[in-house]
């Protein structure tokens, strides 16, 4: 069922009941519950915000209620009222930094394709930005990468066109497919099948790509559960099988470390371990032709300092504490992964015997490895950053810029989609 707002209705202009503030239908996170009482306190004090206001938390309250009111009587495939995947994308994308605009085009992502909601309507409540947004991300929703090559290569050229006008666009697309397979269970199995094979050729790699790691992980875990049910089960397996002593051991090595790095008056920011994703694993099993238990990295150990120059120093401590293992050294600070990514990586042997991988990185390149293109506004020091679209000098779209080259000097759709996969989805160009 769809609910429909005609144009002259400004349903988040007019405050609710005050036993209506916050809806029984969906948990709300706290950040958004605070954000609404908040929103309506300031209401009841005379302070209407402007429909134009994005300097604050207020569009981001009005897009909340809008979305709200039109997405009444809406429910999932899991029977869950529908605003609670709005709510979803709108909080990874808070995670993610993203500004009040951003937010509230997470909330009303779906708003002109499941509603008989105007864009103009958007504009007039909430800005050109958002209405933009919320337009680029629908017409992402319609493309369909399943089909044959000639009508493929035109999907990958809409979506790369998307991105280049506003790179957060495929931002919120990738918050909205993260919840949506979060919640892909409730969905029949050739469904589910397909939308995560679309998320493992497509969209994780575009995570990959713009440096969202905490995105991509994750999404190729999902899609791995649903395309190799048995592979995926069998790796929760081997993971969960001797957890305990491999934590015990981890802990050790990390202690060990910390001690360590004290004594060189190195600053430590964060000393932690954490398992290998699933799909990662598997993967590697398969490239190497390795059984589990040949696969040394399935658990790292990341170490976090204040400097550049402390990496390095963190490092040949590292080395003179645990016995290194020869070839196992990479240096992505020196050299960058095309993502931006950056961390030293070796692999040493650590107590009991068991080799262990470490990585090394300061705080900012650790932001750069979760966030990606993200960090570039989660993290200036200024704020949120307006500067979202692809620009000349803008190194961190260069690969984008060139991928928009080839779509016109390409006429072949084959030979443009070879390009597009050599240069999108591979990990290291």
């Amino acid at each position: 069922m769809t609910a429909t707002v005609h144009p002259s209705q400004s349903l988040a202009l007019e405050p609710p009941a005050a036993n209506t503030l916050l809806p029984n239908d969906c948990e709300l996170p706290d950040w958004l519950k605070t954000c609404v009482l908040s929103y309506h306190d300031q209401i009841q004090g005379g302070e209407v915000p402007l429909a134009d206001d994005k300097s604050n938390s207020e569009m981001v309250c009005r897009a909340f209620e809008f979305a709200y009111a039109l997405h009444q009587q809406q429910y999932r495939a899991s029977g869950e009222a529908y605003i609670c995947h709005p709510v979803a994308v709108a909080g990874l994308l808070r995670d993610l930094g993203g500004d009040s605009a951003m937010i509230a085009s997470g909330f009303l992502h779906d708003i002109v394709e499941d509603t008989d909601t105007p864009p103009e309507q958007l504009e007039e409540l909430f800005g050109t930005e958002v209405r933009q947004l919320v337009e680029g991300v629908t017409k992402l929703s319609k493309l369909n990468f399943e089909s044959k090559t000639e009508r493929q290569a035109e999907n990958f050229r809409r979506m790369f066109l998307a991105m280049a006008q506003d790179i957060r666009v495929i931002v919120v697309k990738l918050a909205d497919r993260l919840h949506n397979m979060r919640t892909l269970e409730h969905l029949s199995d050739e469904k589910r099948r397909r939308i995560a094979r679309e998320t493992m050729e497509i969209f994780a790699p575009l995570a990959n790509r713009l440096g969202i790691g905490r995105f991509k992980w994750e999404l190729e875990d999902l899609s791995f559960k649903y395309l190799e049910p048995e592979a995926y089960r069998q790796m929760q397996e081997y993971v969960t099988e001797k957890r305990v002593d491999r934590e015990a051991r981890l802990m050790q090595v990390a202690e060990t470390l910390r001690e360590r790095m004290h004594e060189a008056n190195i600053q430590v920011v964060d000393v932690s371990s954490r398992p290998k994703h699933l799909y990662s694993i598997y993967r590697k099993m398969e490239k190497q032709q390795k059984d589990f238990y040949e696969i040394y990295d399935v658990a790292a150990i990341r170490l976090i300092v204040g400097t550049n120059e402390e990496c390095y120093r963190a490092l040949a401590i590292v080395h003179d504490a645990f016995r290194p293992i020869p070839g196992r050294f990479k240096d992505y600070i020196g050299l960058p992964k095309p993502n931006r990514y950056q961390s030293l990586h070796t692999v040493v042997i650590g107590t009991k015997g068991k080799p262990i991988e470490v990585q090394i990185r300061t705080l900012e390149m650790h932001h750069i490895a979760e966030y990606g293109i993200a960090a570039h506004w989660k993290y200036k020091e200024t704020g949120a950053s307006t500067n979202t679209r692809m620009t000349a000098d803008d190194d961190k779209f260069t690969w984008l810029r060139q991928l928009l080259e080839w779509q016109n000097d390409l006429k072949d759709a084959q030979e443009f989609l070879e390009h597009v996969k050599g240069n999108l989805f591979d990990e290291d160009v």
